[in-house]
């Protein structure tokens, strides 16, 4: 029902959709980075028009895309604890920027997220 209200959603769920059904382990790490990005970049956005709402739901899907980096971590490679470590520091920027955001530091953790991410496309 509320993908019907808002196509934008709906739009944003089937692109989703269709990129998560045919990728590889690499592929989804590269979704939850766009995820996580493009969440970023719709709080700060939100902030700027002090639209509360639309901030909360940004943030909420930026930690649902760390939750899913975390859960993705493979306990035997050799990045596991830096990994870790990156997303849970991350975890806690978001977290706190729930109860008193920080675009300042929301932008860093944007502009880090997105080298990461373009650095896997780089070795593709």
């Amino acid at each position: 029902m509320h993908a019907l209200r808002n196509p934008a959603h709906a739009y944003r769920r089937v692109d989703f959709d269709a990129r998560v059904a045919g990728a590889d382990p690499r592929e989804l790490v590269l979704v939850c980075y766009d995820q996580l990005c493009s969440a970023l970049a719709l709080a700060l956005h939100a902030n700027t028009r002090s639209d509360n709402q639309a901030k909360s739901e940004a943030l909420t899907r930026a930690l649902a895309a760390i939750a899913a980096l975390q859960l993705g971590i493979d306990p035997a490679a050799q990045m596991a604890a830096v990994l870790g470590q990156l997303y849970a520091g991350a975890r806690r920027t978001l977290l706190d920027s729930v109860i008193n955001f920080d675009p300042g530091a929301v932008a860093r953790l944007s502009q880090d997220m997105a080298e990461i991410a373009q650095a896997l496309r780089g070795n593709e």
